[in-house]
Formats: structure tokens, sequence, C-alpha cells
């Protein structure tokens, strides 16, 4: 008996061995709307084929060159605002939020802030020493030897450390410290960190105002620059990070008869006069719109008000407070207050909630505060020692915070505030 082979089974559907998948896809796309593979295709077919074709690349390529265009002017743009920071922006600003926020949360639970443990001594006693509840500045550092100083903090964590909430003179005008600088821990779990309280003079100091390329933009509309040159860097003695983006402020930006947003009644506002000074106060109730008012910057509500922590501190944290790091109480934030007598008192920390920011205004002798920005690339607070020439001062962090300490020389994509000698 012959015995016979199978017959041969016809080859399976598929990509031909050696022909690439995307192809043999393409051609039996092709097929489906009517092309045949022995090349007999009318001109109007092989008119819409390559029409198809551009198509496809249009859909391809055009949304990657604007991609490509877009995120490169943000990478590209001036400024010392880092890299991953730039990201973040252009991501939260082109619908992945939730992608810049789960990354933000990895990083987070990599390192919380740190529970229990001691502060830096360096800071709690450089410049100073201590003798009862007095300081006596470096030598050198004024022209009229011992400096009267405000009066020492009381400690929020108790008992005390050695140099806790007691004043050095930072900036001097005339011999006067306009500028003092102290540390307070900001509650009684997270220890290790300090918070920089920064004590202003309003009489001997004048502040300005000015806009970021970004926040709030518009550069054409104000008449001040987004970087202090060398022009206006005479009898400079501090300079500090402004509010959050407008969007999320819930307020707005005034300067030289402009506004962006909307100047919102009740909102916590940060109010300039055309004499140089400051005040701190409820848009509405405590400060409103008058011929002296050059400038206003709007940020949530009053975290202190008639001296006291306001109900709503421990409400809806995120929603009054601003969204943070994982939802997190506990980031860098930082703050402004004015005292009874007028001065200005400015908080920062890197471990702050809304109720530990709040409570070092009010051992500051805040009567009236508001936050400001948060998380670690937007707060900042440096004072300014003369340098070689009045156009070249040399700036010093209250704290060592991730931007470079000369930030707000060069263009800067966040608001600010410049603080002058008299």
């Amino acid at each position: 008996m012959a015995i016979h082979p199978p017959p041969a089974r016809p080859p399976a559907a598929g990509p031909r061995p050696g022909r690439p998948l995307a192809r043999s896809l393409r051609r039996r796309t092709l097929r489906r709307l009517g092309f045949r593979r022995d090349r007999r295709l009318t001109a109007e077919q092989r008119q819409l084929r390559r029409r198809l074709r551009w198509i496809a690349v249009a859909v391809l390529v055009v949304p990657l060159l604007m991609m490509s265009w877009s995120l490169g002017s943000v990478l590209s743009a001036p400024g010392t605002d880092p890299v991953v920071a730039r990201l973040a922006e252009w991501g939260r600003n082109h619908g992945m939020s939730s992608v810049v926020t789960t990354l933000e949360n990895w990083q987070y639970q990599l390192s919380p802030p740190k529970i229990g443990g001691a502060p830096s001594k360096a800071l709690l006693t450089a410049g100073l020493t201590r003798t009862g509840t007095t300081a006596t500045a470096p030598k050198g550092a004024v022209r009229s030897g011992v400096v009267p100083l405000h009066a020492p903090l009381t400690p929020v964590v108790t008992p005390g450390l050695s140099g806790e909430g007691v004043f050095r003179p930072v900036v001097t005008v005339k011999g006067q410290p306009v500028v003092q600088v102290t540390y307070l821990r900001p509650d009684a779990s997270h220890t290790s960190y300090l918070a920089g309280v920064a004590w202003m003079d309003a009489r001997a100091l004048r502040f300005v105002q000015h806009p970021g390329f970004l926040e709030p933009g518009h550069l054409s509309l104000w008449n001040q620059p987004d970087s202090l040159p060398p022009a206006l860097r005479a009898g400079l003695a501090a300079t500090f990070n402004s509010g959050f983006k407008l969007v999320d402020a819930h307020g707005g930006y005034y300067q030289n008869g402009h506004t962006v947003g909307t100047l919102r009644t009740g909102a916590a506002s940060m109010v300039f006069y055309s004499n140089g000074s400051i005040n701190i106060g409820s848009w509405g109730q405590d400060v409103s719109m008058t011929p002296q008012v050059t400038g206003v910057r709007q940020n949530l509500s009053l975290l202190i008000d008639k001296g006291q922590m306001v109900p709503s501190i421990d409400t809806n944290v995120q929603v009054n407070w601003g969204v943070t790091i994982k939802g997190a109480y506990y980031v860098w934030r930082s703050g402004i207050g004015i005292t009874k007598n007028g001065n200005i008192v400015f908080v920062m920390g890197n471990a702050m909630s809304v109720r530990s920011l709040a409570t070092v205004l009010l051992h500051a002798g805040a009567v009236r505060a508001m936050e400001l920005d948060i998380n670690p690339d937007w707060v900042s607070y440096m004072w300014y020692s003369p340098g070689s020439s009045p156009a070249n001062p040399s700036p010093v962090k209250i704290l060592p915070f991730a931007r470079p300490a000369d930030r707000y020389l060069v263009p800067s994509s966040r608001d600010f505030v410049a603080v002058y000698a008299r």
C-alpha cells in the first residue's frame, strides 16, 4: 500500500516571512479600503492613498513638534528655576497634574520629615553670643559696638535651646539693626528642623514689588523688572518670595494701574504704598485701594487676624491653604506678617504645617499674617551684605533652601519682593 504524505496546509494568514508587521498591517488596511495588491489602482485611489499618508504624518508629527517647541521654550527660559520644577510646571499646565503628583508622592515617601532629633547648633549660635537675654553683633559687623536688638522670642518648644529665639543683626543702616534674624523649632515633633524668622524695621526700609515673567507675566504692564540688575542693587537689604501662581492664589496682582486676576474682597493681601511702606490685611477690611497704593499681591486668606490664629487653620487644609507634595502638611512654607508697631516679620521653614507656620508668626509678634508660597522650589529669603561695590552685594540665605541665593539677581519666573534701606 502506498503511503501518501498529508496534504500541505495553506499558509497561515499574517505577514510573510521577512515582511515587517507594520507593512503587512498597512497593506491589509489598504485592501479593506478598496486598494488591491495588483497595483491596478485608479488615479483617485492613488491620490487618496497619498492624502492618507500625509494625514497620518501630520497626526503623529505635528503634535510632537508642538510639544517639543512648548517644552523647549520652558526649558530654555531665563532664570534659575531647576529643570525638575520647570518640567513639573509644564506638566501641570498641560493636563498631566496626576502624573506630576504621583512622582512628587514617590519622592516625598522616600524622604519624609524626620521626627525628633536636634537642630543645627550652627544656625542657632552663628554670629551672636548670648548673655542673659541680649545678643551682641560679631566684631566689625556694626559701627556702634553693642547693638540694641529685638527682644528674644518665646520658644515654641520648651525648654528652649541655647540661642533659640535670640535675634542677631544681619543688615545695619547707620549702625541700627534694620534686619534681624533668629530661629525657632516650629513644633514639638519635628525638633531637628528650624524655622527662620526675619524681623524688618519698617521705618528704615522700603519694600518694592517685582513681577515674574510667568507670574503674573505681561511684563510690559509693570513699572518694575523681573530681576534686580546692577542698577537696582544699591542699598539692597533683602529679597523674599511672593505667593502662589495666581490661578491657585484665589486673588489678584495689581501694580502700576493694571491688574491680573481679580482683587477679591476678603483675600489676604500684601499691599505696597508710594512711600515704600507695606501692610498686610484682609482686602476691603484692613486694606483697600487708595491713591497711595502702588501694588497689591493677594494669596488665600489670612492666617492670623487681630492677633489670633484664624479658626479655619485646620479646616480643609489643601483647599484653604494649598495643595502640597503628597497632600502633606509638613513641607517648605513661607509667610509674612505685620506687628502692632508696623514692623514686618517673615517666616519660612522646611517642615512646617499651616498651623506651625501661623504659630511661629504669632511668636514673632504678627497681629495679621498671610501664607506666601510653599514647596521647596519656591520658598526663599536672603539678606545682602555689601560687596566690592553697591552693584555687587553678596546674598546670604536664611536657611539652606534649594534655590541659588542670587535667584532674584537674574530674571525670575515668579514675582518677589525687594527690600531696600531708605
